[in-house]
């Protein structure tokens, strides 16, 4: 009787035991995260004109969306006063995609020469003088903090997707990071997002259906990076 009892005790500990140690398996109808799809490096698309990326493109940025190892940037400002109109562009910001932060690029380097007229001309964080090929040749930092707020805009240890209107602000902004020192396969220029058709679109200016043509500007709804270069402090000469 006794070893009836034992034996029944230790057969009991071991179900207890393999109960114990079931491994999880996921529910079939639960929604992989976004981190689960293995991201390629930045690979610039040879025949791009602005450098954008050949697997991370603004026709499947929606695949890409919503990853924790990844900040996500849109570097055209919310009014550009160039006449973007001219090569059928957009100046003003109307639309950008959840998710990614408005982070001017004029406000941060010089302009390259653009195809266009009225190109903004005022502070940013460096000086950039640019090489006829597009390289960067020299980028001063015009403030003490310029550095700094490249380095929290733009962590060094995430993977930073890149948009703008048609792919130049984008690309002059993986160009300069890795100037400065970033990874260049964790820097993707996504490309124009004028051309963007996917669903997830955030209007910034609303066009109600009206009789008097009234525009809203709902710069609200953008998360942006604003830069009081007023309150920055000037790199002495």
């Amino acid at each position: 009787m006794k070893k009836l009892v034992s034996l029944l005790l230790v057969l009991a500990m071991v179900l207890c035991f393999a109960a114990c140690t079931v491994t999880y398996t996921p529910n079939k109808n639960e929604e992989p995260s976004p981190d689960d799809k293995e991201l390629p490096v930045a690979q610039v698309d040879d025949e791009s004109q602005f450098g954008t990326d050949k697997n991370i493109t603004i026709e499947n940025i929606d695949e890409w969306l919503g990853r924790t190892d990844t900040v996500y940037r849109d570097m055209r400002l919310l009014f550009d006063p160039a006449d973007y109109a001219a090569i059928g562009g957009d100046a003003d910001l109307s639309v950008t995609i959840k998710g990614f932060k408005v982070t001017p690029f004029p406000y941060i380097g010089t302009l390259q020469a653009l195809p266009v007229d009225g190109a903004y001309d005022g502070n940013c964080l460096y000086t950039i003088e640019w090489n006829e090929d597009g390289t960067v040749a020299s980028a001063t930092p015009n403030y003490e903090e310029s550095e700094m707020i490249m380095k929290e805009l733009f962590p060094q240890d995430k993977n930073i997707f890149l948009i703008c209107g048609g792919g130049g602000y984008a690309g002059m902004t993986r160009t300069l990071l890795i100037f400065l020192g970033w990874d260049e396969s964790k820097v993707y220029n996504v490309g124009a997002a004028w051309q963007y058709e996917g669903d997830n679109g955030l209007e910034l200016i609303v066009y109600p259906e009206q009789a008097d043509g009234t525009v809203i500007d709902a710069t609200w709804r953008a998360d942006y990076a604003y830069i009081d270069f007023d309150r920055l402090h000037e790199v002495a000469e």
